[in-house]
């Protein structure tokens, strides 16, 4: 072999080695391209899924936040419907009241409530006071058929309030003191009407 083709052949062997490293590097490079990639890949799906349920989460939050206000909306709606619808009942309750206390069975009405209210004091000198409309047909004679059948002495007072209807009754030190007015009453029970009433509204048990 000359000189000329031992240095040809040296010369490709090198080319060829070369050639394979070059081939080599170009794939280590494609396989960590590609797992540069892919690892890229799977931190970006990871910050989507991340992104995604916090997206989520926020999304929830908000729709228990309206529900929440929805309720507590529609809640206050029904209880101040059921105020009105109430309130209202009362209202009718009042203008019958009214009309009651102009009928000649409200003044029979009345002299019983004096005579069980005196009763119910059990003393014998009791003062009785009414409003002013009643003074007015009130009657000593009323008073002393009371006093006949209770065995005791109530005077009228001078002094009248302005109340619907029913009496006041109290010793004569004023120590006991007995409201039997309408307008009493009708605050004394309003706490078990209102429930009555709704109950007949809204059909409510509870």
């Amino acid at each position: 072999m000359s000189n000329k083709q031992g240095i040809s052949a040296i010369a490709n062997e090198v080319i060829g080695d070369v050639q394979k490293e070059a081939v080599a590097l170009i794939i280590d490079a494609e396989n960590l391209a590609k797992e540069t990639l892919k690892e890229a890949k799977d931190q970006a799906d990871q910050e989507y899924q991340s992104i995604l349920n916090q997206t989520n989460l926020k999304i929830e939050a908000e729709k228990r936040k309206i529900a929440s206000v929805t309720e507590v909306d529609m809640r206050n709606r029904l209880l101040q419907a059921k105020e009105v619808l109430v309130d209202s009942a009362f209202e009718k309750a009042l203008i019958k009241l009214k009309a009651f206390v102009n009928t000649k069975d409200y003044r029979d009405y009345l002299l019983n409530s004096i005579e069980n209210n005196a009763r119910k004091i059990r003393q014998k000198n009791l003062v009785l006071q009414v409003n002013a409309k009643d003074k007015g047909w009130l009657t000593q004679n009323m008073l002393d058929t009371l006093n006949k059948k209770l065995k005791c002495e109530i005077e009228l007072s001078n002094e009248t309030e302005n109340y619907l209807g029913g009496c006041k009754i109290q010793t004569a030190d004023s120590k006991i003191i007995y409201d039997g007015t309408l307008d009493s009453r009708l605050q004394e029970f309003k706490p078990l009407l209102r429930i009555e009433v709704a109950k007949i509204l809204f059909g409510e048990r509870d």
